[in-house]
């Protein structure tokens, strides 16, 4: 370091702030010292660092499963977001449960961790190790609010919305709704904010039918929704099975049913027809966590909950009845 600051011609106090990140260093400053440092091929150590500062700079993130393509998109992003503020990221999964993951962590001395999805339901109710910083991602905000948690989620309720709005807009009597898992904060979510809408606008709601986010369960939900008008479904994979389902009751999609899926996954615009979704920015979503984790880490100020805006995407698979 102190060859660092000789050949940059700085303090090893601004050389420090450098390798730190700290915004209080002038850019040209900053530039000079990067490339003091890749010229002497200077690297930060990361255990000298940890027992200087007490910590690992070391996130962990607790999933029950990668299968989902929420996880799998979360798992990626956050992994860019931990790396950006100079954090490595451990993943462990609630295999048995949510508090065994958590051991699991305190023992690699993680400095803190985020909780994906469905493994965040479970932790109210998990005993944890004494100092361990949670963020949760999609979690019952009140159950949060009762501990020393931060919350992060997307707008499910307002994104339902506003897809449910798109096809009483355009002529639907009414919305169908391809529900997910009973027991995910997403999808109720979802399904409160389709319902809120219909209601608002003076509709009974059908019946819901219930999938696993997965598309083969869209598929045997096709018969349940043959017959609809317009439906939408809580995730893209699910709205997958159903567009094949339906084909193979002879409904043209949108001709016969408009379909509006969630999340707005990569291969939703080659769906055929293409899919009208609601776009979740899992990039927003995961720097938000990840930064709010930090924050607590490193003793910053931070909001209680933050809740990453959603928006409608539209394509081939919505039109007027």
């Amino acid at each position: 370091m102190a060859m660092v600051a000789a050949r940059a011609g700085v303090s090893g106090q601004t050389v420090s702030r450098v390798v730190n990140d700290s915004p209080r260093v002038d850019p040209d400053t900053r530039v000079r010292v990067e490339r003091a440092m890749s010229d002497l091929g200077y690297r930060p150590h990361r255990a000298a660092r940890a027992l200087r500062t007490g910590r690992s700079q070391t996130i962990g993130l607790v999933v029950t499963t990668l299968a989902t393509v929420g996880n799998s998109r979360m798992l990626q992003a956050t992994a860019e977001a931990a790396a950006h503020r100079g954090y490595a990221l451990t993943v462990v999964t609630a295999e048995a449960s949510v508090a065994d993951a958590f051991d699991r962590l305190a023992e690699q001395e993680v400095d803190g961790a985020i909780v994906l999805n469905e493994a965040s339901a479970l932790v109210p109710s998990a005993a944890r190790p004494a100092g361990l910083r949670l963020v949760v991602v999609d979690a019952v905000v009140d159950a949060v609010a009762e501990g020393d948690l931060r919350a992060v989620h997307s707008d499910h309720a307002g994104g339902a919305a506003a897809a449910t709005q798109h096809l009483l807009d355009l002529g639907h009597p009414t919305v169908h709704h391809l529900a997910g898992p009973a027991d995910s904060f997403a999808a109720a979510e979802r399904e409160r904010g389709w319902r809120e809408t219909l209601l608002a606008a003076d509709i009974r709601p059908p019946a819901v039918v219930r999938g696993d986010w997965s598309a083969e369960s869209g598929y045997v939900a096709g018969p349940a929704l043959a017959a609809a008008s317009a439906v939408f479904c809580a995730n893209d994979q699910m709205a997958l099975g159903l567009l094949r389902a339906l084909d193979d009751a002879g409904r043209a999609v949108p001709a016969d049913v408009s379909v509006v899926g969630f999340d707005d996954v990569p291969d939703a615009a080659n769906y055929r027809p293409p899919l009208t979704t609601i776009r979740q920015d899992f990039t927003a979503l995961a720097d938000r966590a990840v930064a709010a984790l930090v924050a607590e880490i490193e003793g910053d100020a931070v909001a209680d909950t933050s809740i990453i805006p959603t928006a409608l995407v539209t394509r081939s698979s919505t039109a007027a009845p």
